[in-house]
């Protein structure tokens, strides 16, 4: 059995960029717990204020199997235990489970802590022997260790050795500057798992200055470590830490060992979504496993081969972590991506019809002109609809004005869209001001119809993209606009393209509210009273 140890909300925080609330790492504990991990090392709660209120704010926490966790240093070489401050706020988390690191490289305990070598033994063995006599499961982290032990291994050993006289009940080998080699971590931890017999479980903290925190993790475990520390995403400081969500998968799908099971691995993908939102950062489509481009496929030969067998290019079924197969759009298409891509939507096309055909012309064509629909799928649903005839469209644009106006030098320029539609027959006269022209052009479109869609409130766009695509015609060049919308529900992406920016956005703006108004007809939400094309 593999326990697993998350530490993203102590040692994630510390990665440039992140800073999470009381709540948020209380949502995250949950969470974590819901996944099945073995221990939620909560902060360090000697260090600052708000590791301090987690703690007494996580007493109200109901986990089900995650066991919380106070992370300190050993006592100072002068203090003893139950007179250090640091050992003290440990024991007033209250937490069932401590971790305390010390020093296993001679290099930090002569420059760092400038002490005896044996003076740094007994701080080891009196923090760890102290804690277990206030009844508390104590995880000991070897800091540095593996670099001590390539720099003298006797001692690296001995400081292990004074942490098993201590009574730890996990020692845990850290590669904390993050160089080593996949083939010195898995030597050096089945040397310490023959030097300390079964005296005490082995565990691995690894760091990614190397690129290489996860496969040295995964050979520390076929070397004999059975407790393995990491963070969701990755995060953590300089260049971060192990990752478990590419570290848990690995373990039970490739290597076959227990530590999460196969109906909580389900929620992989949720879990590390949750704390990138939590910590305000974009979503990696291309992170292994949960990315949404992880079983993204593009290539025609690749997508009609994983319509006959998903195994062609698929190293495990996306559902196991909770993500899903998908198909996308480009120029590199084939005829089987389209009839993919369109039985995804809910369309039948038949195999042998020239539907596919059309369609794939017609996105060959608009991806030469620029557009591009693999980030707005969207607008190639509203395509497909027009390619087959069953396309209706909700209004109709009468016309028009965007006006852009500085009124002095030092204000701030402002924007007024001025629009006409015609809805069933109605027409439609209003205006909007914005902070730029695109903005008020948004919210003209959205105040002429929301009298006649109610539900276009529930719309907002999260992302606005706009690229050049033409290079020397300075700012005549042709660009495309990429729009993400949500409803709060979901999310989805349209695109636009032309050498006028107001009329690129509003190609994606027109495909973005008339995809939310399909979706309202298919479920049964709204009348559909289109006008005609």
């Amino acid at each position: 059995m593999i326990r697993i140890y998350d530490t993203t909300l102590r040692d994630g925080t510390q990665a440039e960029d992140i800073s999470l609330t009381v709540e948020d790492k209380l949502r995250i504990a949950e969470r974590l717990d819901a996944l099945g991990v073995h221990y939620v090392e909560g902060g360090w709660p000697g260090s600052n204020p708000r590791d301090i209120q987690f703690f007494r704010a996580a007493r109200r926490l109901r986990l089900a199997q995650a066991r919380l966790c106070a992370f300190g240093s050993t006592c100072r070489a002068d203090v003893a235990p139950e007179d250090d401050a640091n050992i003290q706020a440990l024991v007033e988390a209250e937490t069932p489970t401590v971790t305390v690191f010390g020093k296993s490289w001679d290099l930090h305990v002569d420059e760092a802590l400038r002490i005896p070598l044996e003076a740094n033994l007994a701080i080891i063995e009196k923090s760890v022997a102290y804690l277990k006599g206030r009844g508390r499961e104590v995880i000991y982290d070897a800091e540095h260790f593996f670099d001590g032990y390539k720099a003298n291994a006797a001692y690296a050993l001995e400081t292990v050795a004074a942490a098993v006289r201590g009574g730890a009940d996990v020692v845990v080998l850290c590669d904390t500057n993050g160089g080593s080699l996949p083939s010195e971590v898995s030597r050096v931890v089945a040397e310490v798992r023959k030097a300390v017999a079964e005296a005490v479980p082995l565990g691995i903290h690894c760091h990614n200055d190397g690129e290489l925190a996860v496969a040295n993790t995964l050979v520390a475990v076929q070397a004999g470590a059975t407790h393995v520390q990491g963070t969701i995403n990755g995060y953590g400081e300089r260049c971060g830490n192990a990752n478990l969500v590419s570290i848990i998968p690995n373990l039970v799908l490739k290597l076959g060992r227990s530590c999460v099971s196969a109906d909580r691995l389900q929620k992989l993908r949720s879990v590390s979504r949750l704390v990138n939102e939590l910590a305000n950062l974009h979503h990696d489509k291309h992170q292994p496993f949960v990315g949404d481009s992880a079983f993204a496929h593009k290539g025609g030969v690749h997508v009609s081969a994983v319509r006959r067998n998903p195994l062609t290019y698929e190293h495990i079924d996306p559902a196991l972590v909770g993500n899903r197969q998908r198909v996308l759009i480009s120029d590199l298409s084939g005829r089987a991506n389209v009839l993919t891509k369109a039985r995804e939507l809910g369309l039948e096309i038949e195999e042998g019809s020239d539907l596919a055909a059309r369609i794939l012309d017609r996105v060959k064509h608009l991806e030469a002109e620029g557009f591009q629909y693999e980030g707005a799928e969207a607008s190639f649903e509203v395509l497909v609809k027009k390619t087959l005839g069953t396309h209706r469209r909700f209004f109709q644009l009468v016309g028009f004005r965007v006006i852009d106006e500085k009124r002095h030098e030092s204000e701030e320029p402002f924007a007024e869209a001025t629009i006409m539609l015609r809805v069933d027959g109605v027409t439609e006269h209003t205006a909007a001001i914005g902070n730029g022209p695109v903005n008020a052009l948004d919210a003209a479109l959205r105040k002429a119809l929301e009298k006649f869609y109610p539900v276009i409130r529930d719309v907002r766009l999260v992302d606005f993209k706009v690229r050049v695509l033409t290079s020397g015609g300075g700012t005549e060049s042709r660009v495309r606009v990429l729009i993400e919308s949500t409803d709060g529900a979901d999310v989805w992406g349209t695109v636009g393209v032309s050498e006028n920016i107001i009329q690129a956005s509003w190609q994606a703006l027109v495909d973005s509210i008339e995809y939310k108004l399909m979706r309202e007809v298919e479920a049964g939400r709204l009348a559909d009273t289109p006008v005609p094309c």
